[in-house]
């Protein structure tokens, strides 16, 4: 009974951390994501230590795995810098991340269970909520969820996880291009209506072609907003000369 205990006990102390983790690693996602530090900018270590109240060694370890993900760039000896795209960048990601959506709308068709679909048009209403509240966090939020979750249906692991690692990139460059193009979350929005009802009728060949051109649209959207809004170079050697 003791030994039991104590295994229990080690059990417990173990997966903590993992946890904290975790949730260091989302938040930071997030922050990033949602352009509260620019493009090219330098990661204020000593900043985001106080915001998420975190030592320096279990930010570095976030940030490792970000860099792993393409959202950041680690400099040796130091820190890191939020990474900075390049037109032909964007549309190499958009390029691969179309595809993986084609792929899935048409796999997802065929193998979604009738409650994922109910599932997604929940997640859809909840969304067309907040669209109209103007609540854009949270409305970005559930659009990503819900490309996700039928690249999920699509029931192939390896597509879920590139997908899954090339999005947590595109979605920072969709963040920063929506804020500013209103009207292009009106029309993601008919796009996104279009979507579900294919899904809903399992129209493979016309959901894979929509969730294409969904993707390219946003593409061209992004690609448009960064060359509206370029960093001149004046910026960009201030912000390399930041320091945290």
């Amino acid at each position: 009974m003791n030994k039991l205990m104590r295994i229990k006990s080690l059990e417990l102390v173990e997966s903590q951390p993992a946890s904290l983790h975790q949730d260091l690693l989302e938040q930071l996602r997030d922050y990033i994501t949602e352009g509260n530090l620019p493009p090219g900018s330098r990661v204020p270590e000593r900043e985001l230590c106080e915001k998420f109240e975190v030592s320096r060694t279990p930010l570095r370890e976030a940030l490792k795995v970000l860099a792993s993900e393409g959202l950041i760039d680690l400099l040796p000896n130091r820190g890191a810098r939020i990474r900075q795209f390049t037109e032909a960048d964007i549309r190499n990601l958009f390029e691969v991340i179309s595809g993986l959506d084609f792929v899935a709308g048409r796999l997802a068709c065929v193998r979604i269970s009738s409650e994922g679909i109910a599932h997604i048009e929940r997640m859809h209403l909840e969304m067309y909520t907040y669209y109209l509240r103007r609540e854009l966090t949270e409305y970005f939020r559930l659009n990503q969820s819900i490309h996700q979750a039928i690249v999920d249906a699509a029931g192939n692991p390896l597509l879920s996880s590139n997908y899954a690692h090339l999005n947590s990139i595109v979605r920072t460059l969709r963040y920063s291009a929506n804020l500013v193009r209103r009207d292009r979350i009106s029309d993601a929005m008919r796009e996104h209506e279009a979507m579900i009802d294919a899904l809903r009728r399992r129209s493979a060949n016309e959901l894979g072609q929509l969730m294409y051109d969904h993707m390219q649209s946003k593409c061209d959207a992004v690609c448009e907003y960064f060359r509206e809004h370029p960093q001149t170079s004046a910026e960009m050697a201030s912000l390399a000369a930041s320091d945290d």
